[in-house]
């Protein structure tokens, strides 16, 4: 059970009210080839997006030195969870790797000295969260989706040293807190688009089970990844490590059968070869920017009562 990030604007650009160093606004670098070639997709995208209260390609610069100015909005946060009657509770928290390719840098000499300083400022809220009990899931779509968009233009060897860097930072940001207090969700985003470009769950897996985490929320009921679960047969997951797999598509108004649902996590039960090593979880959020909500609330209800009652039948036969 998580907040669902009520309190927050979105899911990234939150962090310009808890750090020092951000101001002005710029227009988010790079460009989706995947919504280039359908222009019509755009203008579909465009009257959708009309009732947005928070931009994802406008967002606010680095300026100044970054660094976190105080806990009061984490504490704040983390206290309307913290008494939750639940069995887990978690708190989720932006990657610096999704911050240094969204919000841009104005100020420090490299990326790479922009993202180090992201880092920094981000284990405060790490350590926040973890100190307060709950899990901490750290929000990395910048490790799978930003392939397509802000760094389409690089070749996979330079994207993969940029998630390296990435993955070392956050690593850096969880030095001495327990990898079971921790899980990395990594995603291809939650909008209903062609991902014609996406990078494959193959290309990114080894560097993400470099992630000092307990483990990984991954998307696989979107149409484009759904088949990727057979990544987990070939590439098994390091000791320690579980797995959250996406049953349920956070972008579609389709109510998924709870017989779908048991499907999806017996077919990943036998990749991953002990069903103890996973649980079901949504591909992504069901709205991460303010204003923007791709599917009706009263369906999301339906979709996660689908998937816990799918879970349960998973269950069921495999154990």
């Amino acid at each position: 059970m998580t907040d669902g990030e009520a309190a927050r604007e979105s899911f990234f650009t939150y962090i310009r009210h808890r750090m020092t160093g951000f101001g002005a606004t710029s227009r988010r670098k790079g460009s989706r080839r995947q919504m280039i070639e359908h222009p019509d997709f755009l203008e579909l995208m465009a009257r959708r997006s009309s009732g947005m209260t928070v931009s994802a390609s406008v967002t606010p610069t680095a300026v100044g030195p970054i660094e976190y100015h105080g806990t009061a909005e984490v504490d704040a946060e983390c206290a309307l969870l913290q008494n939750a009657p639940f069995t887990q509770t978690f708190m989720t928290a932006v990657s610096p790797g999704m911050v240094a390719a969204a919000l841009n840098n104005q100020h420090y000499s490299s990326d790479e000295d922009y993202l180090r300083a992201l880092g920094r400022a981000l284990s405060v809220e790490y350590r926040v969260i973890v100190a307060r009990g709950l899990l901490l899931q750290i929000d990395a779509p910048d490790l799978a989706a930003d392939r397509s968009g802000v760094f389409s233009e690089l070749s996979l060897a330079e994207y993969m040293r940029w998630a390296e860097m990435v993955v070392d930072t956050i690593n850096s940001a969880l030095e001495g807190i327990e990898p079971q207090r921790v899980r990395l969700h990594v995603c291809w985003g939650n909008m209903e688009a062609p991902h014609t470009h996406d990078v494959a769950l193959e290309d990114i897996l080894g560097t993400l089970y470099r992630a000092h985490v307990g483990a990984l929320v991954i998307s696989m009921a979107n149409p484009r990844h759904s088949h990727e679960y057979k990544c987990f047969a070939r590439h098994p997951l390091p000791d320690g490590m579980k797995l959250v797999a996406g049953v349920i598509d956070s972008t579609t108004n389709y109510v998924e059968h709870p017989e779908v649902v048991a499907d999806r996590l017996e077919r990943v039960a036998t990749a991953v070869g002990d069903p103890t090593r996973i649980m079901a979880g949504t591909d992504c959020g069901f709205a991460s920017l303010a204003g923007y909500t791709p599917v009706a609330p009263s369906i999301v209800w339906k979709k996660l009562s689908a998937m816990r009652a799918g879970a349960d039948l998973a269950a069921a036969r495999l154990f």
